[in-house]
């Protein structure tokens, strides 16, 4: 059973690498729960469309929560993968940090998906259930084949600066540690300190794509991340609040798949 699971876990990660360039270009689409929305009214096509536009912009995967998903005509995922998001909690929280688990691996692979992603923020008041939540969600990847996308960021009272370089390296230990085959966290601002982060680590690091008010410096800083060795680049925000959802993940596809400079269209 174990060998057969552990197959299964390796033809789900080939999915996910379906491009072979050897990083993946994941868009997070989980944030209207935090209360983000990712459909700005007049757009054309809902989620669905925005979801056909990731695909065709060269999009790796998909981040999506599970009610989403009835929302997203099946044929939008045949260049796509699929990973459902577990993990939720919103801005109108006493504890803004928080997360609690909303679905479970199982339902996920019901719902069709490639991988699952949990988040987890180190420093908030409640660290200990989210550490403990993304400990059991590994072990039942483990028991299911599934490959599982670790969102680990530095957040919480105490922390005044959340891509200060330790503190970033230490959100990604934790997401190795705990049995992720990827981890997405914010990255450090200097490039030497994204060299020793993608190094160190023993997973891929996918770094968080940042804002799309600040589009120009936010590629920037992800080309960096590239060169010094990320796995790869998630970004929500920065594609679907961009004027133009589609231009935007071809070109984060550029630096993902080709390697290309942030100025790359």
């Amino acid at each position: 059973m174990a060998h057969n699971d552990a197959f299964a876990r390796r033809v789900r990660l080939d999915r996910l690498y379906r491009n072979g360039s050897g990083g993946l270009l994941v868009v997070p689409l989980d944030h209207p729960i935090s209360g983000a929305p990712i459909i700005h009214s007049g757009r054309p096509g809902g989620l669905d469309g925005l979801v056909g536009e990731l695909a065709a912009g060269g999009a790796d995967a998909v981040v999506l929560h599970k009610g989403a998903l009835r929302r997203v005509q099946p044929r939008r995922l045949r260049d796509l993968s699929l990973i459902v998001h577990l993990s939720a909690g919103t801005g109108l929280s006493a504890d803004p940090d928080a997360k609690v688990l909303v679905c479970t691996v199982e339902e996920a692979l019901r719902l069709g998906a490639d991988a699952v992603s949990v988040h987890v923020n180190a420093g908030s008041r409640t660290e200990p259930r989210q550490l403990a939540d993304l400990a059991a969600v590994a072990g039942d990847c483990d028991r299911w084949g599934v490959p599982l996308l670790a969102m680990v960021y530095a957040r919480g009272p105490a922390i005044a600066d959340g891509r200060a370089a330790h503190l970033v390296s230490h959100a990604a230990a934790i997401a190795a540690e705990l049995g992720a085959d990827l981890v997405k966290t914010a990255m450090p601002r200097a490039v030497a300190d994204l060299a020793a982060l993608t190094g160190d680590c023993p997973i891929p690091v996918l770094a968080a794509g940042g804002d799309a008010r600040d589009s120009g410096e936010s590629l920037r800083h992800l080309a960096d991340a590239m060169r010094a060795g990320a796995g790869g680049i998630a970004a929500g925000r920065l594609v679907f609040n961009a004027p133009e959802p589609a231009a935007m993940v071809r070109r984060l596809s550029a630096l993902v798949h080709d390697r290309a400079p942030a100025h790359s269209r």
